[in-house]
This record gives structure tokens, C-alpha cells and sequence, in this order.
């Protein structure tokens, strides 16, 4: 397949990335730079060859987040008559509820998301729901693929010895429930501290940074003493392998790669039901869907008392993964490309 191919030449971008030796993407472990590092371990597999800096020997230029200098070289392509492809990781929507004043710039940036996206000959969505939300800016969906961020399944697997050094590091025992990801009030922070305190004999764990309290709402000063915010970990796999149960009350996604991630260690789930989880996370066959705080109480006692259906959630969580592995979703994005190139 690698000799195949070689035809077939995709510049993979990132903003921001390569500025000042990747310093603004240090410490932070975002779905987006997982994202963006599946995409590149994808090309590799398929042998199709890839720059991350523009050239005009490209045939296609796949851009992560379409911010100014993004968009210029979008422009460029276009102009130099290369194929752009552009990938919807952010919506206006899920903007909110991440730092203090991304309510007001959720509104501004509808309008240059839409203007943006529309740039793209081709545009991935990583849901169905993103699909619909990119349908409200006015984008013709018709050239909207449904595109997984995958997850890569030999990475995301058990590993004993790393589980017990993270779980003792952090004083974590019995049944853990936890996530992995940046903390903000988006996510569900306030889900965590409440059921810590109704759940005292259960270990809250949260792995992931945490910002001043200049852009987000900060915790509080006192948390329980069976809760623990860890801030940024190097290594994600061993956080997750640390958890019994896996607890994401978010309330907008796009996808969800930490839901993917945690899918790959079978770790039994408990989502809040929303739509970016429609017709692919199932209540009760791959995860638990709790729809209000309430509901996260009442399905967590659920899960912490009842091992079978533990067990029976991880098993099916895992059959899911594999459906998203980049391994299957390698030739759907070989297909893309080929048309598109016309190669």
C-alpha cells in the first residue's frame, strides 16, 4: 500500500504547533493535538506522503483549526489550485463554558467558523451533531464527511504495574471514578464536587491542567478529602488505567476523544446525554447516559455496586473502539483522498 500511495502528497497543519518549538501546546493534552497526532500516525500507515509546513508540491492541504494564518494558507491552496480539507474540531458551542469570556466570543465566532469552513473543499466532522450544528452556520453539508478522530488501540491498553504506581502516587483505592482532561466548568467540574461529597468512600479523581482562576471559574479552595485534581500528567494512558470507572459529564462535545480513549481500556462509562453521543454511545449496551446531576448520583451508585454490569459495559465499550480504531478508519480517509486528488 506504501508504494501506492506515494502519489498522493497531504500537508497536515496545525496552527501553532511548531511556534517557538511547540510551547503553547506543552502541558496542556487537548482532543485536538490527539487528534492531530492520529492523523499523522493514519498517513504513515497508509504510506501516503505528508509535510506539516506548506509546499507546492502538496496535493492536499488538512488543516486542524482554521485560525488567521490557517485560513490565509487555505487561500493560497485555493489559489494554486490544491484541494483544501478542513477539520471541524471547534463549534461556537462548545466554546462556551471554557474561560470567563468565551460566551461573548462564542458569537463572533460563529460567523468566522462558518466563513472559515466554507473555505474547504471537504470538511470533517468528527459527529453527526457537528454535522447538524455546521448545517445551522449555513454550510452546505453536502460537503461535510462524518470523520471519528479514531483512537489508536495498541497505545490505549492495560498496563498493571502503571496502574498501581499511579493509583498509589495519588492515593487512590477501592473503585475509582475519574477523567482525564482539562478542567473546566464545561466538562462538569461541579458534578465532581458534589458527588465527592455524597459518595465520601469513593476516589474523585481528576487528571488534567488547570488554569489560574484569571480564565476560569476557580475551584474551591477546600475540596473533599476523597477528590483530587491533579493537574497535568505526562502520561494519560496510565491515568486512565488508573480509574474503575470512567465519569465524563460534559455538557457540548464534538466527539469526545477521551471517551474513545477510555473505550480502548474498557473502562465502563458514565456520559451526560447529549446529542454529540447520539446513535453511537448507547445507555445501558456501551455506557451509562445520565440526563441531569440528579441522574449522575442515582447511575453512579449503579455502576459502583454492581460489577456485572461494570464488567459488560467495558466489554462492549471496547468493541467500539476497535470500530473507531485508525486501522478502520484508515481506508474510509484513503478514499477521501483519492477522490479528492483525483490521484
Amino acid at each position: 500500500m506504501a508504494e501506492t500511495n506515494k502519489k498522493i502528497k497531504v500537508c497536515l497543519y496545525l496552527e501553532f504547533y511548531h511556534f517557538m518549538g511547540g510551547i503553547l501546546f506543552k502541558n496542556i493534552g487537548t482532543g485536538l493535538l490527539s487528534s492531530y497526532k492520529n492523523q499523522r500516525t493514519i498517513l504513515k500507515t497508509l504510506g501516503v506522503e505528508f509535510t506539516e509546513k506548506w509546499d507546492d508540491s502538496c496535493d492536499i492541504l488538512q488543516i486542524n483549526t482554521p485560525w488567521l494564518k490557517s485560513l490565509w494558507l487555505m487561500k493560497k491552496a485555493k489559489r494554486k489550485g490544491k484541494k483544501v480539507i478542513v477539520w471541524s474540531h471547534v463549534s461556537a458551542e462548545d466554546i462556551k463554558g471554557v474561560f470567563r469570556f468565551s460566551g461573548f466570543l462564542s458569537v463572533i465566532a460563529k460567523k468566522y467558523l462558518a466563513y472559515a469552513y466554507n473555505q474547504a473543499d471537504i470538511i470533517f466532522a468528527p459527529s453527526e451533531h457537528t454535522k447538524n450544528l455546521l448545517r445551522g452556520y449555513g454550510i452546505n453539508t453536502s460537503k461535510v464527511i462524518v470523520m471519528s478522530n479514531g483512537v489508536d488501540v495498541k497505545k490505549f491498553s492495560h498496563n498493571e504495574k502503571k496502574r498501581q504506581e499511579v493509583r498509589e502516587k495519588y492515593g487512590l483505592s477501592g473503585v475509582v471514578a475519574g477523567n482525564v482532561g482539562l478542567v473546566i466548568p464545561r466538562k462538569g467540574t461541579h458534578v465532581y464536587l458534589s458527588l465527592a461529597k455524597k459518595f465520601p468512600k469513593i476516589s474523585f479523581v481528576w487528571f488534567g491542567k488547570i488554569y489560574s482562576s484569571a480564565m476560569v471559574e476557580a475551584l474551591p479552595k477546600k475540596l473533599p478529602v476523597n477528590l483530587n485534581f491533579t493537574g497535568y500528567v505526562d502520561d494519560i494512558v496510565a491515568a486512565f488505567d488508573a480509574l474503575d470507572i470512567f465519569m465524563f459529564p460534559e455538557r457540548e462535545g464534538n466527539e469526545g476523544m477521551v471517551v474513545l480513549e477510555a473505550a480502548s481500556l474498557g473502562l465502563p462509562m458514565l456520559l451526560r446525554d447529549i446529542p454529540t453521543y447520539k446513535g453511537w454511545m448507547i445507555d445501558g449496551q456501551n455506557c451509562l447516559m445520565a440526563k441531569t446531576d440528579e441522574e449522575f448520583e442515582i447511575k453512579l451508585k449503579e455502576l459502583i455496586e454492581n460489577d456485572d454490569l461494570r464488567k459488560k459495559l467495558g466489554e462492549n465499550a471496547k468493541v467500539l473502539a476497535q470500530e473507531r480504531s485508525m486501522e478502520a478508519l484508515g481506508q474510509k480517509t484513503l478514499e477521501v483522498y483519492k477522490k479528492l486528488s483525483g490521484k
